[in-house]
């Protein structure tokens, strides 16, 4: 099923195919994500016929959330509790209603967090919600596909067929650094053609989640100082973590620095991808790699109007999260790397299966590039899949005989 996602450029199909699957089996759904993503149009436009709808914005209903929070949830028809991380305690209503009637799709819930990181929340849902996340917009989603990249087909097809199944798509040419500058975010990405318009919604957005979005999650009265470390978080893109280093580039204590990132990757901003953790033989590094939820956004707090390599590998991580996060099939996505230096920039972990993939901003790829991919695949054996070797350029061969070469937009 695809979900329609209204705007004013007109209605583009959203990736959330395993929304009517989740309402049957589960008295509650969790749908989760940034804000701006999408979320409320989405489930405003969900379920036809009669659904009661209760936006926890709304001031009139916050302050019911609070005083009489079972009148909120009591009645047999559906509901809607849109933004419920500004009231958490209001799931704790949601619980007893459930627990007197376990109807599917009872409870459709959104949140600007991560609930299942806000202990009281997955205390309350805990055997009575499953949870969906919803990305911003990847690029299929901005060209009206409704879709991720081609992941599913590739996980799903013979190594040997990769090249004729790409080679078949009726993809076109993109630059790659405009995607970047624009992000995900449905209105600078699809309602806005000017840069000018999108830098001032993106400060807007920045003001907004500061002023009043990371108050919900907690009470930070230092916002410069939380500020300069989103724009040094923003300026590592790729790079591993160290809170230490970065604590000391910004004039803050480890502890802090610690605190703070968990709110921004409960809020959804920010993205640690984990090291892919099955040791063989090699010594391999453990620390995660830091990314941003969107790369408009990424470049607007970083200052930059160029966008880097970085950048690129940040659209294809967002891509595959937002693949990862709708499929019912959980998929792990981490990336490797050895003491020794040798790196593979992401690792899709579905079934026993991996497959490795490597990005390069370059648009002539070579066969040292596919070195660390060839590493990785004597490294896991049978395990392995074939070498994903993506670049900016128009080529698409087997640059050797386990590694596939091909243009970034003929996947993404």
């Amino acid at each position: 099923m695809i979900i329609m996602h209204g705007m004013d450029a007109g209605a583009l199909p959203r990736l959330a195919s395993t929304l009517a699957d989740r309402l049957r089996a589960m008295p509650a759904l969790v749908v989760t994500g940034a804000r701006q993503t999408g979320k409320s149009t989405l489930v405003q436009q969900l379920v036809p016929g009669t659904r009661r709808y209760r936006s926890l914005d709304d001031l009139d209903v916050l302050d019911a959330a609070r005083r009489d929070p079972e009148a909120l949830v009591g009645g047999t028809d559906p509901v809607t509790l849109d933004e419920i991380q500004r009231e958490p305690e209001l799931l704790r209503a949601v619980k007893r209603a459930i627990d007197r009637s376990r109807t599917p799709g009872r409870f459709l819930i959104t949140g600007s967090a991560n609930l299942l990181r806000m202990r009281q929340v997955s205390e309350s849902l805990a055997g009575r919600a499953s949870y969906l996340t919803l990305w911003p917009m990847t690029r299929r989603e901005q060209r009206g596909e409704g879709r991720a990249g081609r992941w599913e087909e590739l996980l799903a097809s013979p190594d040997a067929d990769w090249l004729d199944l790409l080679a078949a798509g009726p993809d076109e040419p993109e630059d790659w650094r405009a995607l970047a500058l624009r992000g995900g975010f449905p209105t600078p990405a699809v309602t806005m053609r000017r840069a000018a318009e999108r830098a001032i919604w993106f400060d807007g957005y920045v003001r907004t989640y500061l002023e009043r979005d990371l108050q919900d999650l907690a009470s930070i009265s230092a916002l410069p100082d939380f500020r300069r470390l989103m724009r040094a978080a923003c300026l590592r893109l790729g790079q591993l973590l160290n809170q230490t280093e970065l604590g000391r580039d910004v004039g803050l204590p480890q502890p802090t620095v610690h605190r703070w990132l968990n709110l921004l990757e409960t809020s959804y901003l920010l993205v640690r991808v984990p090291a892919y953790a099955v040791n063989r033989t090699k010594r391999l590094i453990k620390s995660p790699k830091l990314y941003w939820g969107d790369t408009g956004v990424a470049l607007h707090l970083a200052g930059m109007s160029e966008p880097e390599g970085a950048h690129l590998e940040n659209l294809v991580l967002h891509d595959l999260l937002a693949w990862r996060d709708a499929r019912l099939d959980r998929a792990e996505i981490g990336y490797w790397r050895t003491a020794s230096g040798e790196e593979v920039d992401f690792v899709i972990e579905a079934g026993k299966y991996l497959l490795p993939i490597e990005i390069k901003a370059g648009a002539r790829p070579s066969l040292r590039d596919a070195a660390h991919l060839r590493s990785f695949r004597a490294e896991y054996g049978k395990n392995a899949r074939a070498g994903l070797l993506l670049h900016t350029g128009s080529t698409l061969d087997w640059i050797a005989p386990d590694v596939l070469a091909a243009p970034w937009w003929r996947v993404l």
